[in-house]
């Protein structure tokens, strides 16, 4: 059977000439040849085109969780897309070692010609962070300006547009709190999970009390840490303290997000839950990537131009590493580590709310 396609040719549809021709020195524009700067343009054109990439799958997860019912075959194709974007980063992250072949002195060739250019007029990369959800406020200034008022109009547009359109960390969210099945009219999972971690504390407390080879003073503090966990645990568990928490901005996720988010990290083993599990962790996995890959960025940076001044005007290596530490989207996941308890402390789950266990409910399964 004949195909109904025309036949292509390899270079036409990658359009390598628009491609390969797309590279434009300025110091050869300003007759002052500089070997390396090729490679830097190369370089920065290949993490647009990963950006284009991971926005593209970003895109699709947001729309699968954006919905009021998010079908279950969704989660494993979702899954699929975040664990691509991770694998994207590690180029992304390794990119920098290509880099950094070029030197100091090498870069200084050429360094001037950029000014005002900067890596962050990436527009693409911030519509990424925007998808994800960085909060506006949590964003580090650049001169105590907004992230988009140092790109073009069209692209403020861009910006402002991804903004508004909202983030898969709300989805996240919304998606998490729908999740009703940690409560029925025979089981109240969070009482005996308050029981379980109240006598975890205790058996903690005994250990440091009855341990012969702390003194006195480290006695003291192990216990005063084992009494702040201990607060921790039951703050968890009181929705006033946690709205009072997310109104200071310690935390994000909403109060019913963070109980379904523990509760689906601490029966992580059950079937129904494994693929809710998977999808949370690679959204922690993309996070820490970014962290990873703006850290290295930094070093990188503070490597080849030491302490001077960014060509975009930022403080340089300083400004990037501040960024490493704030931008973090998924931090409230980070944290859910805190209130685990070890499997054999987790109390048994009826055979009824296991029976009923299920990925996505609408209102009127709550009841």
């Amino acid at each position: 059977m004949k195909k109904p396609y025309p036949p292509i040719y390899y270079s036409d549809y990658l359009e390598l000439e628009k491609l390969l021709t797309s590279q434009h020195p300025k110091s050869d524009e300003y007759g002052h040849h500089a070997h390396d700067e090729m490679l830097f343009i190369i370089i920065h054109q290949a993490y647009e085109l990963w950006f284009k990439q991971i926005i593209h799958e970003l895109i699709s997860v947001k729309e699968m969780f954006a919905k009021e019912n998010v079908d279950e075959k969704n989660i494993g194709i979702a899954i699929s897309r975040l664990r691509r974007i991770t694998v994207i980063q590690k180029v992304l992250i390794e990119q920098l070692n290509v880099i950094e072949t070029m030197t100091p002195l090498d870069f200084l060739e050429f360094r001037d010609f950029l000014i005002p250019a900067s890596g962050f007029q990436s527009y693409q990369f911030r519509i990424i962070e925007n998808m994800l959800g960085l909060n506006i406020e949590n964003r580090v200034k650049l001169d105590n300006k907004n992230y988009y008022s140092l790109v073009s109009d069209e692209h403020q547009k861009m910006l402002l547009e991804s903004h508004d359109s909202g983030s898969i960390f709300e989805a996240v969210d919304k998606w998490l709190s729908r999740i009703p099945f940690m409560k029925n009219n025979n089981f109240n999972f969070w009482d005996h999970y308050k029981k379980a971690i109240l006598e975890m504390a205790d058996d903690e407390r005994e250990i440091i009390m009855n341990n012969p080879s702390l003194t006195d003073e480290k006695r003291e503090k192990q216990l005063k840490m084992s009494e702040e966990t201990r607060e921790k645990y039951v703050a968890l568990l009181d929705e006033d303290k946690h709205n009072e928490l997310v109104k200071k901005g310690e935390r994000r996720l909403s109060y019913e997000a963070t109980l379904a988010a523990l509760f689906i990290n601490l029966y992580r083993d059950e079937p129904i839950l494994h693929l809710p599990f998977r999808f949370l962790t690679y959204l922690v996995d993309i996070d820490e990537n970014f962290t990873t890959w703006r850290y290295k960025h930094a070093l990188m940076v503070h490597r080849m131009i030491g302490a001077k001044v960014g060509t975009g005007g930022s403080s340089g290596h300083h400004y990037l590493m501040q960024t490493a530490e704030k931008h973090k989207v998924f931090k409230d996941l980070f944290d859910l580590p805190t209130y685990l308890i070890p499997r054999s402390s987790l109390p048994e789950l009826p055979e009824e709310l296991i029976k009923n266990l299920g990925f996505s409910f609408n209102l009127n399964n709550k009841e």
